[in-house]
């Protein structure tokens, strides 16, 4: 219960400085659906040049990027930790981190939340219900629950990985580019890993499971039966992905000796 009072007054305290700046956030929240258009766009694009993309149509690849778009934002609002080399380690802002008394990665989530990355999410079920109304896909009592499972399945598979780069500072604290390459790679798993060649469809799914975050969970409501065994997979590769980066992450810090010269 302490964590959650510390969230919510940290999210409280948030919202309060985001809403002194109106017209600052309603350009952001603007600019980030203006960017998944443009993707949205792209597809639509693509598919005017073709009816099947390996046996995949129009609506089944807007639905999956309508899939992807939900847990990728639950990520972009509590899992920001793009920069935490520089911020935190080279600039020295984990040496304030450790004088607190909460878990260190906790307080790194809380401090940099960007609660208006949501609105990504509510773009996501809007498409994924335009391209299940296209289908003509039925809803069930319990998809509601899956869909839960499976988003928050996603959204640790991110938070997994890019905790676990950002552990690696722990042990170099120079800058490194792989953050944003690491961004570019995830963008392949808003579409059909069947497209790519076997190297990249293993990498995708074993190594750096972002066809966990779109393709899977999203062919269990397509009723691929035959990627029924993935899907399914998509909580525990999320749980065995975050478990993974936390432990690195503890390992880092009992590591990390302070901000030197």
């Amino acid at each position: 219960m302490f964590y959650f009072s510390i969230f919510f007054q940290y999210a409280s305290q948030y919202l309060k400085t985001r809403m002194s700046y109106r017209a600052d956030l309603v350009v952001e929240i603007f600019s980030d659906l203006l960017f998944q258009a443009v993707n949205l766009v792209f597809i639509l694009v693509v598919f005017g040049h073709t009816t099947y993309l390996s046996g995949w149509n129009r609506e089944e690849i807007i639905f999956i990027y309508g899939f992807f778009l939900v847990p990728y934002a639950i990520f972009s609002s509590f899992f920001n930790i793009w920069d935490f080399n520089e911020r935190y380690i080279v600039k020295g802002e984990m040496d304030r981190i450790l004088t607190r008394p909460l878990h260190s990665l906790y307080q790194i989530v809380i401090e940099r939340m960007e609660l208006e990355s949501l609105f990504g999410a509510i773009t996501g079920i809007v498409i994924m219900f335009y391209a299940g109304s296209q289908l003509g896909l039925s809803l069930s009592w319990y998809d509601p629950l899956v869909l839960l499972v499976m988003v928050i399945g996603g959204a640790f598979i991110y938070a997994g990985i890019f905790i676990s780069l950002a552990a690696i500072s722990f042990w170099s604290d120079s800058k490194t580019d792989i953050m944003p390459m690491m961004y570019n790679i995830g963008n392949y798993g808003r579409y059909p890993v069947d497209i790519y060649n076997q190297v990249i469809r293993f990498t995708l799914t074993w190594i750096l499971p972002f066809a966990f975050v779109g393709v899977y969970p999203s062919a269990f409501f397509l009723g691929r039966t035959d990627w029924y065994g993935y899907a399914f997979l998509t909580p525990v590769m999320g749980v065995v992905f975050l478990t993974i980066a936390i432990i690195l992450w503890n390992a880092g810090v009992k590591r990390y000796r302070g901000a030197g010269n």
